[in-house]
C-alpha cells in the first residue's frame, strides 16, 4: 500500500505558502494545515514586534509540524517556511516517512511586493531580509520540487498538480 502524500509547502514569508497550499490541497483533495497556526504565542509576539526568530524559537514549532505529518493518514500539506536544511531534516526525522518539500521560490523584489500588499498578517515586511538571510534552498539530495511563484495562481497550482500527479 502506498503512503499518502505528505508535503511541506515551504519558502520565505510572503511566498504564498497559505494561498498556494490551500489551492493545491483543494485540487488534490488533501488536508492543509497552516504552519503559522502551530507557532507558540511567544513566537507570534516576537515576530509581531519585528524580532526575527532564532533556532531555539523555531524548535517547538518544527516539532509540531513534523508530528502533524507523522500522524497524518491521508494526503496532507503543511505550510512551513522550513528555511534551513537542519529544519527540514528535523521535520523528516519526526514525520518518520518520506516527506516532499515544495519550495515556493521568488526574488526578494517579488516577495516584498506581495508582502507589502498583504493585510492582517503578523509578519512585518521588516523581517523579510532575515528570512532571505536564513534561507538555504533545498539541495539536490533532498526530496524537493522548486517552483517559481512569479506567475498567476491558477498556473502555479496547475504546474504543481501536474508535477505531483505521478505521486498521487
Amino acid at each position: 500500500m502506498n503512503e499518502p502524500l505528505k508535503l511541506i509547502v515551504m519558502g520565505v514569508a510572503g511566498a504564498g505558502k497559505s494561498t498556494v497550499g490551500l489551492a493545491v490541497a483543494k485540487a488534490l483533495r488533501a488536508t492543509y494545515f497552516d504552519g503559522d497556526d502551530f507557532h507558540p504565542r511567544a513566537n507570534i509576539q516576537k515576530m509581531s514586534e519585528g524580532i526575527p526568530l532564532n533556532d531555539e524559537d523555531r524548535a517547538p514549532w518544527l516539532r509540531t509540524v513534523g508530528e502533524t505529518l507523522a500522524k497524518a493518514n491521508e494526503p496532507t500539506l503543511v505550510g512551513c517556511s522550513a528555511l534551513k536544511r537542519r529544519y527540514r531534516d528535523l521535520i523528516r526525522e519526526l514525520a518518520g516517512e518520506r516527506i516532499l518539500f515544495l519550495f515556493l521560490s521568488g526574488s526578494p523584489e517579488i516577495i516584498k511586493e506581495r508582502m507589502a500588499g498583504r493585510l492582517g498578517h503578523y509578519m512585518p515586511l521588516s523581517l523579510l531580509d532575515s528570512q532571505f538571510r536564513d534561507l538555504e534552498p533545498p539541495e539536490i539530495d533532498e526530496n524537493a520540487v522548486i517552483v517559481d511563484v512569479d506567475q498567476p495562481l491558477d498556473h502555479l497550482v496547475d504546474e504543481i498538480v501536474e508535477i505531483l500527479s505521478p505521486n498521487r
